[in-house]
């Protein structure tokens, strides 16, 4: 009853009221606002982790177009139940480049943090064009029209560019390459040896199965490289985090 006798003051009092709710509000201010001043220090570099290639970069926007993110998470909690359907938990470094980042908070759908190289890009083809064709319980609609959309990668460069003043670290030859890797990626039949140099462990092959880069390229390019930069058969925590 003391207790409620002292809420009654701040109740009856509005600047007393006034005051306690600044000092709150300051409080879980400060809590939530430091770390972020420690940044640097909170997320432990892992071997392996990437820049997005301009064509996988392509395929996040088309993502978060789409509002993908609406039912898909792409955040694995380190709890058995979601370590053992989904994969190893996620890492703060594997979400370092993305801007924003597609963690989610929703599962209408599956998470897709290890989604990349779980399934064949046939897959991923017939999944979109018709998703009930190969999960009969799927309610998510069909994206078959990305397939002929054909992307030109004129403004490349300046996409990379928006992401380096956000701190992606692309360097001045991956800019003045951005058009070059876009089309090398989709294309085999390019010379992707200077791809594979900027951006270790990118896939280079015909996503869509068509002729032209179309969104669906880019979208499935994006999908694949999903959780497939860390080598987690060798990824050992830092201790000290």
């Amino acid at each position: 009853m003391a207790l409620l006798d002292h809420h009654k003051i701040l109740e009856k009092n509005a600047t007393l009221l006034l005051v306690f709710s600044f000092l709150v509000v300051t409080i879980g201010g400060i809590v939530q606002i430091t770390p972020l001043f420690y940044i640097e220090n909170t997320i432990e570099e892992v071997e392996g982790v990437r820049p997005y290639t301009p064509l996988e970069l392509t395929g996040r926007d088309i993502y978060v177009r789409e509002g993908c993110y609406v039912c898909h998470s792409q955040m694995i909690r380190p709890m058995r139940d979601e370590v053992e359907r989904y994969g190893h938990y996620s890492l703060a470094a594997e979400s370092m480049y993305d801007h924003p980042f597609q963690w989610g908070s929703k599962r209408t759908g599956p998470d897709l943090a290890r989604v990349g190289g779980r399934y064949s890009d046939e897959w991923h083809i017939d999944h979109l064009n018709d998703p009930r064709a190969v999960v009969p319980e799927s309610i998510m609609p069909a994206y078959g029209f990305l397939r002929t959309r054909l992307i030109e990668p004129t403004q490349m460069a300046q996409r990379l560019g928006a992401d380096i003043a956000v701190g992606v670290p692309y360097s001045e030859e991956m800019v003045a390459e951005a058009r070059a890797d876009f089309l090398a990626q989709a294309d085999p039949d390019l010379d992707g040896e200077g791809l594979f140099e900027r951006y270790p462990g990118a896939q280079q092959r015909n996503f869509d199965r068509q002729a032209g880069v179309s969104e669906m390229d880019a979208l499935i390019a994006y999908l694949q490289v999903l959780g497939t930069m860390v080598d987690f058969s060798t990824f050992e925590p830092d201790p000290r985090r």
